[in-house]
């Protein structure tokens, strides 16, 4: 009966961890399934909390540092950034009037949806902008005033 239990709280915390970006429930799941053998294979209650306590602590010490470092951001890493990550930073031309709630900008001969990035601007056909953020398929962008990067 304690293995059942184990194994619903491990179903239960990667549940949770599907609704979280801590990347962390997922360990204490873990611990729960080894638990949940201890109590398979009959371990004392006791034990089964101190196995669960193990193998939770052990996997976010030892195997959290390794999925953060690869989940980082490309630029955090030092790595080339790729995809949407590269569009950041960016330089485009305003083609149709960006504000806070339309707008049209070309980046390197694509045609990408923007706004203003503090809601307030207004930039015209012509002028040149920098993508700070990307929001779906919407830049926001800001003056080009910054060197290039």
């Amino acid at each position: 009966m304690e293995a059942v239990l184990w194994v619903i709280l491990a179903i239960a915390l990667v549940i949770a961890e599907a609704f979280t970006a801590t990347i962390l429930v997922v360990f204490f799941a873990a611990g729960a399934a080894a638990a949940a053998v201890a109590a398979g294979l009959g371990a004392p209650v006791l034990v089964q909390v101190i196995v669960f306590a193990l193998v939770s602590g052990v996997s976010v010490a030892a195997v959290r540092p390794i999925v953060m470092r690869h989940a980082r951001p490309a630029l955090e890493s030092g790595e080339t950034p790729f995809g949407i990550e590269a569009i950041e930073g960016s330089r485009g031309t305003v083609i149709d009037e960006v504000g806070a709630d339309h707008g049209m900008i070309k980046i390197d001969g694509e045609l990408w949806q923007a706004r203003a990035y503090d809601g307030s601007e207004t930039f015209l056909p012509g002028d040149h902008v920098r993508v700070v953020k990307v929001r779906g398929a919407t830049v926001l962008v800001w003056h080009d005033d910054l060197p290039d990067v």
